[in-house]
């Protein structure tokens, strides 16, 4: 199959890159191929693209659409590994790096995947199917506490403890296997007058779909990691749909580009304090007005780019 969905935050993320022509470039998230495309219209045949994905389905489907360009490599992996994936290319630095987080529109499309509460299927929602850890594990393992925690914190739902308590009442009377069930037990444990805010099992789905496939844990070591493995002048974009996602990346950001400590009165710096570059971003660039009529997914998403600049000696 081959899955082609409006990619958000498209031309702002594509021209944060500030793209070199014969540059070498990582999408850390290819998903469906909209954003690398962009990228690789940008390349001569002297650039490069890599392309990375922990759904091999993804993957596939990105060759797909890539088949005429010769200048990209596809590698199954994580992103958060992004360090380790580069040396095994022989690849030191980069030109720039583009992270497009969450899932995605076709993941979600998938019913047989479990990431959708519309329909009825197996309750797996993992990125990468070859890991072990599924949502069945964690709705049917997880303790009671275990479960209201990760609802609350990663779905920021405010009756998670009522669904989690709900969720180890009926797997005490057999295992919860679909995501037809967990919808039921959702929609019972939140009043009536209160789903009015969209569908009443999102907030529970997403933060079982972050539990499962650790979104969130890795995620600020990988921005400071990623900003190391720029040149100077490259610059990192990341496009977030959760508060949570959009905190570490701007508490990686803070932390990348440093601040001097000396006393005001002083005429020069001399804390000497480490400086990876600059936030290009003060604040997250949103999608437009138009963008998010045309596509929902758009609504909850922030855009931040860093600037890495190697300080001269």
């Amino acid at each position: 199959m081959e899955f082609k969905h409006k990619s958000v935050l498209l031309e702002e993320s594509i021209n944060g890159l500030n793209i070199k022509k014969d540059g070498i470039y990582v999408d850390g998230t290819l998903g469906g191929a909209g954003h690398s495309e962009e990228i690789l219209k940008r390349l001569t045949n002297e650039g490069l693209l890599i392309g990375i994905d922990r759904d091999e389905d993804a993957l596939n489907s990105a060759k797909k659409r890539l088949e005429k360009y010769n200048n990209v490599k596809f590698v199954h992996g994580n992103h958060d590994e992004i360090k380790n994936i580069l040396q095994t290319l022989n690849i030191d630095k980069v030109d720039g790096i583009l992270f497009d987080l969450g899932v995605s529109s076709y993941q979600l499309d998938e019913r047989n995947r479990g990431f959708s509460y519309i329909g009825n299927s197996a309750l797996d929602m993992r990125m990468d199917k070859t890991q072990e850890l599924t949502a069945e594990q964690i709705v049917n393992e997880y303790s009671e506490d275990e479960l209201s925690d990760i609802i609350y914190k990663y779905g920021e739902e405010r009756f998670a403890k009522s669904i989690a308590k709900n969720i180890c009442l009926e797997r005490k009377k057999s295992r919860i296997v679909s995501t037809g069930e967990l919808v039921h037990i959702i929609e019972n444990s939140i009043p009536k007058s209160k789903q009015n805010n969209g569908h009443p099992a999102k907030r529970t789905f997403q933060a079982i779909r972050i539990e499962v496939n650790n979104e969130i844990k890795p995620l600020y070591n990988t921005i400071l990691e990623s900003i190391k493995l720029l040149k100077n002048e490259g610059r990192i974009a990341v496009i977030t749909f959760h508060s949570l996602e959009d905190r570490a990346v701007k508490e990686a950001f803070i932390e990348a580009e440093g601040k001097c400590t000396c006393p005001k009165d002083l005429p020069y710096c001399i804390c000497n304090y480490k400086s990876y570059g600059k936030i290009i971003t003060k604040k997250p660039i949103i999608p437009t007005i138009e963008e998010q009529m045309e596509n929902s997914r758009s609504k909850s998403a922030k855009l931040r780019i860093f600037e890495r600049r190697e300080k001269k000696e």
